[in-house]
């Protein structure tokens, strides 16, 4: 059974930084996209980027694309989401998932493991 969990959130101000990190267990990876998604008050969770374990082939939203990177530690089992210039619009509860397949961008439906989620809060 995989296990997510989460960890690094946290308030900061308006163009502060953070690092999310993402341990995953319960299996190897090889074979799997990770992906990190957000969903803030009143609204769908929406995904903000994702990598191929093995490759590391990664997609980004627009909205981040710049500002944020996802990298992950393979001998660690952890996945990271370093967010630089975050903004306002960028708080949320973020949540790491996992799913087996090539296509790094999913609708979150298509993710059958996540994480408990941990809270962004980027104040202006």
């Amino acid at each position: 059974q995989v296990h997510l969990v989460e960890s690094g959130g946290g308030l900061v101000q308006a163009g502060g930084s953070l690092r999310l990190s993402c341990a995953a267990s319960g299996r190897t990876f090889s074979g799997y996209v990770i992906a990190w998604f957000r969903q803030a008050p009143g609204k769908e969770r929406e995904f903000v980027a994702g990598i191929r374990w093995i490759g590391g082939s990664t997609d980004y939203t627009d909205s981040v694309k710049g500002r944020f990177t996802i990298s992950r530690d393979n001998a660690k089992n952890t996945l990271y989401l370093q967010m630089n210039s975050l903004k306002s619009e960028d708080t949320a509860v973020y949540y790491c998932a996992a799913r087996y397949g090539s296509v790094v961008r999913n609708d979150p439906s298509d993710f059958p493991y996540w994480g408990q989620g941990t809270q962004v809060t980027a104040s202006s």
